[in-house]
């Protein structure tokens, strides 16, 4: 999609949600003010006017994608939220589940009764039921597995036991399969008997009559290629192939690698399993992304926008305690350089600057770590060349601007060795932020840990302190 399609969308989008609150408030003015009656209450509240708002409001969101009544969803607060999911076609709510965000996907399932929830899941396939299944109660679970059918059941188990940055949990069972000792004309016709193929259906695979995959046969070679020869002739050999216990993240690079709009997922014996297509690689790769951008803002997991005031403080509270503790470092650290404070009021007035472009190159270079650990493009051996590479830019940036801010200093004080302090404690602060930038996130990933999580809280609240230490050593060494 186009930047001038995308904006269209985004438009069209934000009209239709402005629609909704206006009938909504429409709505709820008019029912404000039937509860204000004693007399005739049941027939305004029956009336055309109101019928009329929910008619048009049901109408919109007939029309509407599931992904954009998500949208909609989670741009309201949690009262009009609900009642506009109530007003969404029951043959909808499995789609929306799964193209609403967690947490607001959480308050429309507590809203939901059991019957409502397994009918939803029963509307999806296999690997879209097993992608809900963690939200899901247990007893609606257990409901949705004793209607499905035998071979759908044994799908979702299977789905449901792998990883959920496996390649088994992004896998699909919707595929095509057909023999390898078959004229394309038959194939044809078989495709032809299909009420549809299954998204992104780019290849056929081919199979044995084990199930083990043999090859594939791309759609376009169908179409030209000659009805009378066999798919022997024309299948693909050469083919990109991802098993269940793979990882996401490799899968996702695979794809961007080579252009794949789907690959065969295949056991060791090259059973075929199903297939990882590639909205599903973009679902996954847009979720990690959204999950690293919360943990670098410190927080530990997706938050709905309208969730109670307490949910929000207790994924906001663990980082926050942290940055309170470094402050009160920071804190302590001028205190010891109280007297030189005193003695040369202009320390006061400086110090944050050092302090806050080591916290911005800290962050520059953490962004980047965290991103080449993500596409795994660190290893032990070029560690270390990261760091000296990660050291030059610094001290080349701090001799640059830590220049620039010492005649900016001189011309504003028209100090000499003040001037000198601050180009030195800015180049020592800048080397000290792409040092620590570099070992943090590495340290997180060598101790198991996420390194998108927390990393830039940390680097912050050092670069913070030692800026402070350092430039204060240097005013009081050279200066008083």
């Amino acid at each position: 999609m186009s930047e001038e399609n995308n904006d269209k969308e985004n438009e069209k989008l934000r009209t239709q949600l402005q629609r909704v609150i206006t009938l909504l408030n429409k709505y709820k003015l008019l029912q404000g003010f039937v509860n204000l009656q004693d007399e005739m209450s049941e027939a305004l509240a029956e009336s055309s006017v109101q019928k009329e708002n929910l008619d048009e409001l049901r109408g919109l969101l007939d029309k509407l994608h599931p992904a954009d009544i998500a949208d909609l969803l989670e741009a309201l607060p949690l009262e009009d939220r609900l009642m506009v999911w109530g007003l969404v076609k029951s043959e909808h709510d499995g789609e929306v589940l799964l193209e609403a965000s967690d947490a607001v996907r959480e308050t429309l399932i507590t809203d939901m009764g059991t019957h409502e929830l397994v009918a939803a899941a029963e509307q999806l396939d296999a690997d879209e039921i097993a992608d809900l299944a963690p939200d899901l109660p247990q007893d609606v679970m257990e409901n949705v597995f004793r209607s499905l059918p035998i071979a759908e059941r044994e799908q979702l188990r299977a789905a449901m036991s792998y990883p959920e940055d496996s390649v088994g949990a992004l896998m699909d069972f919707d595929v095509i399969t057909i023999r390898e000792d078959v004229r394309l004309e038959v194939v044809l016709r078989y495709l032809r008997r299909l009420e549809e193929l299954p998204d992104h259906t780019d290849q056929l695979f081919v199979v044995d009559r084990n199930e083990h995959l043999k090859g594939v046969l791309l759609i376009n070679r169908i179409l030209v290629s000659d009805p009378d020869m066999l798919v022997s002739d024309v299948m693909t050999k050469e083919m990109i192939t991802l098993h269940p216990d793979d990882n996401a993240e490799d899968a996702a690079h695979a794809f961007e690698r080579y252009d794949l709009v789907s690959a065969s997922v295949i056991d060791q014996n090259k059973k075929l399993f199903g297939r990882v297509t590639v909205n599903t690689v973009i679902d996954f790769i847009r979720e990690k992304a959204e999950n690293e951008a919360l943990h670098l803002a410190g927080l530990r997991e997706e938050e709905d926008l309208f969730a109670p005031v307490l949910k929000s403080v207790r994924n906001r509270w663990f980082w926050l305690a942290i940055n309170l503790v470094t402050a009160f470092i920071a804190s302590r650290v001028i205190g010891l350089f109280e007297d030189s404070i005193e003695k040369l009021v202009a320390l006061a007035a400086l110090m944050p600057i050092i302090a806050g472009i080591g916290g911005n190159s800290g962050n520059q270079t953490i962004t980047m770590i965290v991103r080449a650990l993500a596409l795994d493009q660190i290893n032990t051996g070029s560690a270390w060349k990261l760091i000296a590479k990660e050291i030059g830019v610094s001290a080349v940036n701090g001799l640059i601007w830590g220049a620039v801010v010492g005649m900016f200093t001189f011309a504003i004080y028209q100090n000499v060795e003040l001037g000198l302090v601050m180009m030195l404690a800015m180049l020592l602060n800048l080397l000290l932020a792409a040092l620590l930038g570099v070992l943090i996130p590495l340290t997180l990933r060598k101790l198991g840990r996420d390194p998108a999580l927390g990393s830039s809280v940390m680097i912050t609240a050092v670069t913070d302190s030692g800026g402070f230490f350092i430039f204060l050593s240097l005013a009081t060494l050279f200066l008083l």
